[in-house]
């Protein structure tokens, strides 16, 4: 069995309340083995033996679509991709200590040349990112919530979903869900 994460985008934000019971129980119905969320904000980890990832992506969207009356992103990551993206270092240790915002976006696939030469474009003197595979990394010198980048922002000028996660739940994640040694 491997071990996922689904970051789900629209969970517990804009209006759009659901209880985790419920998310567990939707994953279960979808004969998804050892499901769990973590914090309310859309992060379900599960388990199962299907190789067809995409079918799999394709399944859970179709099923939150189909029990929550709108569309829910989904971006799945193993659990060792996960503890990558934790470990990964996408901006110099200077940048890092003045950094008080440091997220992570999830993709559903890397981005085209131009989607990436417009996500970097965002570029400001308080706002830092780097593209890493599917991810794409934020690094803020302010609050996020004082920061004029946001999802919203990204996903217009790109023209790509994502759902993003501050490092710290990420630390938190491969904290309390390793992935095995090889």
């Amino acid at each position: 069995m491997t071990r996922y994460v689904a970051f789900l985008r629209a969970i517990n934000v804009g209006g759009h309340v659901v209880k985790m019971e419920t998310l567990r129980a939707l994953f279960v119905s979808m004969r998804l083995a050892s499901v769990e969320t973590f914090i309310a904000s859309g992060n379900v980890i599960f388990e199962t033996n299907t190789k067809d990832i995409a079918g799999l992506h394709e399944k859970i969207a179709r099923s939150l679509h189909k029990s929550l009356g709108y569309e829910v992103s989904t971006f799945l990551r193993t659990d060792a991709e996960v503890s990558a993206i934790a470990r990964y270092k996408p901006f110099p240790d200077e940048a890092m200590a003045s950094a008080v915002t440091f997220c992570v976006g999830f993709l559903g696939a890397p981005p085209s040349a131009e989607a990436e030469r417009k996500a970097l474009g965002l570029k400001t003197a308080m706002d830092d990112f780097h593209l890493h595979g599917s991810e794409l990394y934020w690094l803020s010198r302010q609050r996020q919530s004082e920061s004029s980048f946001s999802n919203a922002v990204f996903e217009k000028a790109v023209g790509v979903r994502a759902t993003f996660r501050g490092m710290n739940t990420i630390q938190r994640l491969t904290t309390k869900y390793p992935a095995p040694e090889l």
